[in-house]
Formats: C-alpha cells, structure tokens, sequence
C-alpha cells in the first residue's frame, strides 16, 4: 500500500479527519462534501455486513446498540479483505474488552456461534463416508483410526448458554436457555449449517479428532461420560465424517 493509499484508507475510517489532500472536484475545489458522503456510506456497508453475520447478537443487544458497537468496531477493525461476506472475524476478541458489552458477558460466545455458522456454511464440499466404513473396522483397527472430520464442522465449547441463546432467538417455539456451560456442534448435512447442542466429553473427543489424534486417544481425553456410539451416530446422521484414516494409509 503507497502512502496515497495508506493516507485514503486512514481518514476513511476516521470522521473527524479531512478528505485527503489532492481529492477534488471536477472544478478543483477540495472535495470534502463527497468524500464525507462516500465515508458514510462505507460505514453503513459494513455495519449492514456484520448485521448480516451476527443477526442473533442483533436481536439480543438491539438496534441501535449494535449500529453504536458497529460503528466502534469497523475503525478499529477495518477489512483486511475485499471479501465482504468475511468481515466480522475479530468481533469475539473485540467484545470481550468492549466496556458498554460487559453487562452481557455471553456475547463474546454468542458470536463466535455465529461466525462458525457463516464459516461452515462457506466450506468446502466433501463426500461424506458411508456407516459401512466404520462397521467394517475391528474394535482394536477402530481405536486406531483417526476419524477426519468435514471441512464444515466447527466445535465451540462456552461457559454459557450459546446453544439455548442461539435457539430462543432462531426458534419460533418460544425456547427458553437455561443458564449453565453448553458446547455446540455446527455441521452441514446438506445446504445449510445445523446448530446441535453436545455434551462435554463429545466435545473434547472432536476436539481430538480435529488435532488428528487416534479414536482411542480421543476416547481417553473424553473420559467414562463418552457415549462414543452416539457420537459416532450424530456425526454418520449428518455427514460430518470426511474420512477414516486407518494405519495401512500412514
């Protein structure tokens, strides 16, 4: 980026700064008038795309809340991409030192949920495994395979509520969160990024299963509340399993 660019891009994103220098009309007088319009509008773009992104943080904090929040986070973090569907990437490390967000303390959680939901839904495709995969490995050849997860499913383990906040604020049928720890799946079946609430010992085993470790491996960090049989079910029903890696393919 030249320093012209570099001086652009600087008081774009800051009001109280003039138009650059050498910005003019078609007359030759300075033009600050429409510069201050185009920053406007660049503003607006980008608090429509993080509403776009973040419509359950929306919807908890409100409107004008978030045009107020919004509007602090694009100065100082303005896009690093021109893919505008990407913007939004800092919003959890932004709102957990945003001083007016600390009444809502969630919120940090809630966006991450979001920000898997648009990630999942951007992924790669992937041909998912057939059951017969798995029912074909010994119970020693299972433990040691490692189970490759879709390019769509993301983890999130919170000590909040995210997967009851999520549906109250999705769901029609007048879901009520309940206050404690939650850990969420996001997956793609088909189309569109499903939201599935997990327990912890789940979590922690496609947690394994994300760093590559052996199914037996990922059992042991799971402990005794591992219901692997369940999992495994969830995962098939929703064609979260990309692959299985057994020894003979190392």
């Amino acid at each position: 980026m030249n320093p012209s660019q570099a001086s652009f891009r600087s008081r774009l994103m800051t009001p109280p700064l003039p138009a650059p220098a050498g910005l003019c009309n078609p007359d030759g007088t300075p033009a600050s008038r429409r510069f201050d319009v185009y920053r406007n509008n660049v503003a607006v773009g980008l608090t429509e795309a993080l509403m776009a992104t973040f419509p359950v943080t929306l919807r908890l904090v409100g409107d004008a809340f978030f045009r107020g929040m919004a509007g602090v986070y694009l100065r100082r973090y303005p896009p690093v991409t021109p893919m505008i569907q990407r913007y939004g990437d800092m919003m959890p490390t932004f709102l957990r030192g945003f001083a007016p967000a600390r009444p809502v303390p969630y919120l940090s959680d809630v966006t991450r949920l979001e920000l898997a939901l648009r990630d999942s839904y951007h992924a790669a495709d992937h041909d998912p495994i057939s059951p017969q995969r798995l029912g074909g490995l010994d119970p020693d050849g299972l433990t040691r395979a490692r189970i490759v997860l879709a390019p769509s499913v993301r983890i999130l383990r919170s000590r909040f509520p995210v997967h009851g906040l999520y549906r109250a604020n999705t769901d029609t049928a007048g879901h009520q969160p309940v206050n404690r720890a939650e850990n969420v799946l996001v997956s793609r079946p088909l189309f569109d990024p499903l939201v599935t609430e997990i327990g912890g010992p789940a979590a922690l085993c496609l947690d394994a299963f994300v760093k590559g470790e052996t199914l037996g491996s990922a059992m042991a960090r799971a402990g005794d509340g591992l219901n692997l049989a369940r999992l495994l079910g969830l995962l098939l029903r929703q064609n979260a399993i990309a692959d299985i890696q057994t020894e003979d393919q190392a």
